[in-house]
């Protein structure tokens, strides 16, 4: 498969997941394909969300759009983390000022009963192996293409409370009234995620991000029994698979708000570990062992400052990381009312560092 595919013109961020030396600091953006970019809002006129999600011509196009205009060093298919709760039979709508909605969620325990599974992911989810596929010839070989999924806890908790929360009440319940059940589900989602993982590899992935966007919701004890065994057994299990195929492809793990956990984090096998900013890079080096990437983690509100807060905040932030073993990006994802400038302006200062 890699034989098909043009050859890769700019491996930086490849270079410093590996530990590698690079000529500068890699950078790439969570969310960079999306609603802060006027031509994405433009194409979400015309198309609904989800539609753009199943068509790979369309995720495609959405995925080029922040390469054409930036300098970046990788590009993020176009895609949901709730696509694999829909490929386990929920309808999930994207309503529009609102996020995600489930029609149906998980209730009561009597509701387990309607999730699919097994699921056939070259089927269910063929669409979007076409995308990233069709988007690594698309890119001609000038950056790497990044695949990415949902973690276990962050989609059970979706799946759960139906859409957003600022408690996750419903979904944390759940694991203290019915932890077995709770397993059960959990163990379910892992499994696509993992089948989802190795499908976005052979497709043409060449990085991945599992994405526990909910790790702050848990507490230190929740985190280590719902959280941490499901990010292990992805990582050893998507490594594994993917040596036996042939491939080498570094994958990062960020939970969000889940600095409490750097330490676990750190002994699951994965090659990045993400960090949000609520924690000073210094303190994150320190419980990260040398031989694991940092990836981070600039406040993404600090876009909304002026050309030159932002140069200071981004210089102060890399000096803290220094240039070994450290991928630059948000702390989160970029917001959508963010100056599309000011993206340049941080993206400029990071490689002029």
């Amino acid at each position: 498969m890699a034989a098909e595919f043009p050859k890769l013109q700019n491996d930086r961020i490849l270079r410093a997941a590996f530990g590698e030396e690079v000529d500068r600091i890699p950078v790439w953006v969570m969310r960079q394909a999306g609603r802060y970019l006027p031509e994405f809002r433009a194409f979400r006129v015309e198309h609904d969300f989800f539609k753009i999600c199943r068509t790979p011509e369309l995720a495609c196009e959405i995925t080029l759009q922040p390469i054409r205009r930036y300098p970046l060093d990788a590009a993020i298919i176009f895609s949901d983390i709730l696509v694999i709760p829909q490929a386990l039979g929920f309808e999930v709508l994207m309503k529009p000022g609102h996020g995600p909605h489930f029609t149906e969620p998980l209730s009561s325990i009597d509701d387990i009963a309607r999730i699919v599974t097994p699921v056939d992911v070259d089927k269910e989810l063929k669409y979007v192996f076409d995308a990233i596929t069709l988007t690594r010839h698309k890119l001609e070989g000038k950056v790497p293409l990044l695949g990415f999924a949902g973690a276990p806890w962050t989609l059970f908790s979706y799946m759960v409370e139906g859409g957003g929360s600022k408690t996750m009440s419903k979904s944390k319940a759940w694991l203290y009234a019915h932890p077995q059940e709770s397993h059960k589900v959990l163990g379910i989602i892992t499994d696509v995620t993992v089948d989802y993982l190795i499908g976005q590899v052979k497709a043409g992935a060449q990085m991945l991000q599992v994405f526990e966007s909910h790790a702050e919701y848990l507490g230190p004890d929740s985190f280590k029994e719902f959280a941490l065994p499901y990010l292990r057994d992805i990582v050893q299990r998507v490594k594994s698979a993917i040596k036996d195929l042939g491939y080498s492809i570094p994958m990062t793990v960020f939970a969000k708000g889940g600095h409490y956990a750097l330490s676990e984090l750190s002994t699951l096998g994965y090659d990045v570990i993400q960090i949000d900013w609520t924690i000073n890079p210094e303190e994150a080096r320190k419980r990260v062992p040398d031989n694991i990437t940092l990836q981070g983690n600039l406040d993404p509100c600090a876009l909304y400052g002026p050309a030159d807060s932002i140069q200071n905040a981004t210089k102060n932030m890399v000096n803290k990381f220094g240039k070994r073993r450290y991928i630059a990006n948000l702390g989160h994802g970029i917001y959508p009312d963010v100056n599309p400038e000011s993206l340049a302006v941080f993206i400029d200062a990071v490689h002029d560092f």
